[in-house]
């Protein structure tokens, strides 16, 4: 038997960037999920148990090219992620699997799902390497990172990677710049005399779920406003809509329309050439020269999308993206400059103040009870406070100084946690669950016995 642990993580800073090409700043948390797993020679089936009762046991066929039922959604699909991803790279690698042979996996987590703590990139990081583990296969974490981000997306969540290149490359004490294409993960030494707390709202975020209208959403309008930009900063149409998938691609073409207005930024150019008000599916058509249905017609879960959407809010969510990416370098300049550490953290609060702002009011993806649990942070001397992970509900994490966490904490419990407990939502001993100081701590390992 073997077993493989992934941790859940909290970022820092960075929120909705990654898919679009920018780097962010995760820490992984102590919070994880194990998978034990064993070969079943007998019985030719995935057998997948959990030991919390409210999943029951989920059966699948050894099959790695089984389609995953995304109308019908079961937590056994997360495995079923990392067992198809893994022999489609170990296909890719040309390592012979030989016969499809039994599995049984039972899985324990104590990462709170819906949480934005990434639950989901735990398990499917765990499942990932506990097979790996089953047959002895062995790769580079780098691999595993970027395996492990593409294994996700069978579930129908266009996942950036973020998620699961902290999970899987985290360092004890080191929180990560993450970058992408390739992935790879620079230490970032935390100021001392600071802790994050992260205080979960009590709104479950179900990305996969909800996709259509959150999570992927996101992801259309960023493409479709990085096409406008293209086209309207001097592409062909069909240039634009071949070759432009993120708003990274455009980057340079945003800076130097900038430079002619003396500035730097590519928020310029969304300013002056996306429109405020939110654009109607005939608008970007007439801009593209093409229908949204044949710009995605090779991504099932962006035409999810544009069936569920009315209308498209495009300088809003590239102007987050845009001042986002940036906020996540000067929170590693900051940690790396020469201030003291009390102006380091002071810097690092302020950022990620700016940071839930942007994630509130031109991403929307905040919801009230993360807005009330960020503004009780802020009244209780958090240094800085946002929301985290993909919104919609979940945690947020706050910036705190060292000496003050218990008081926080019990601040926390009074003025947001004690009416909810009241309630009967959530149960007093179980607050432990929902609201904990943390410190880096390490990422994906394999166990054997």
């Amino acid at each position: 038997m073997s077993f493989a642990r992934s941790p859940g993580r909290v970022n820092l800073i960075g929120e909705h960037i990654d898919y679009e090409g920018y780097s962010v700043l995760p820490m992984a948390i102590r919070q994880d999920t194990i998978v034990a797993i064993r070969k079943n020679h007998a019985e030719k089936v995935l057998r997948i148990a959990n030991v919390n009762d409210k999943y029951t046991e989920c059966t699948y066929p050894v099959d790695p090219n089984q389609e995953i039922d995304l109308k019908n959604h079961k937590w056994g699909h997360y495995f079923i992620c990392g067992y198809k991803g893994f022999y489609e790279f170990a296909k890719s690698k040309g390592v012979d699997m030989g016969e499809a042979v039994g599995l049984d996996v039972i899985v324990d987590g104590t990462v709170p799902t819906g949480s934005g703590l990434s639950s989901s990139a735990a398990f499917v990081c765990s499942a990932t390497i506990a097979i790996m583990a089953a047959f002895d296969v062995n790769f580079p974490k780098k691999e595993i990172a970027q395996l492990t981000c593409e294994c996700e997306r069978h579930i129908g969540t266009q996942s950036g990677g973020m998620d699961q290149a902290i999970s899987v490359m985290a360092k004890t004490g080191f929180a990560e710049l993450i970058d992408f294409n390739p992935i790879r993960a620079t230490d970032v030494k935390l100021p001392a005399g600071g802790t994050f707390v992260i205080a979960h709202s009590l709104a479950e975020s179900q990305k996969a779920v909800t996709a259509a209208t959150n999570y992927n959403n996101r992801v259309v309008e960023c493409r479709l406003a990085s096409i406008i930009l293209g086209i309207k900063l001097g592409m062909k149409q069909q240039d634009a809509i071949s070759n432009v998938k993120t708003l990274s691609d455009v980057e340079g073409l945003c800076v130097s329309f900038a430079n002619s207005r003396g500035s730097s930024d590519p928020v310029v150019a969304v300013k002056e050439l996306l429109k405020d008000k939110p654009y109607t599916t005939e608008e970007i058509k007439e801009i593209a020269g093409e229908s949204l249905q044949s710009i995605f017609k090779n991504s099932p879960s962006s035409l999810d999308v544009l069936k569920a959407a009315k209308h498209f809010k495009l300088h809003h969510r590239a102007a987050h993206v845009y001042s986002e990416a940036k906020r996540v370098h000067a929170f590693k300049d900051a940690v790396s400059s020469n201030l003291s550490d009390e102006d380091k953290l002071k810097k690092l609060g302020e950022l990620m103040n700016e940071s839930h702002h942007s994630c509130s009011v031109l991403y929307e993806c905040s919801c009230p009870e993360l807005e009330e649990l960020v503004e009780t942070c802020r009244d209780n001397d958090a240094l800085g406070a946002r929301l985290t992970g993909a919104g919609w509900g979940g945690c947020a994490v706050a910036l705190v100084k060292e000496a003050t966490v218990p008081q926080f904490i019990l601040n926390l419990k009074e003025k947001f946690y004690q009416s909810r407990i009241d309630k009967g939502i959530i149960s007093k001993n179980d607050l432990g669950l929902y609201v904990f100081a943390s410190k880096p701590s390490s990422g994906a390992a394999i166990f054997k016995f």
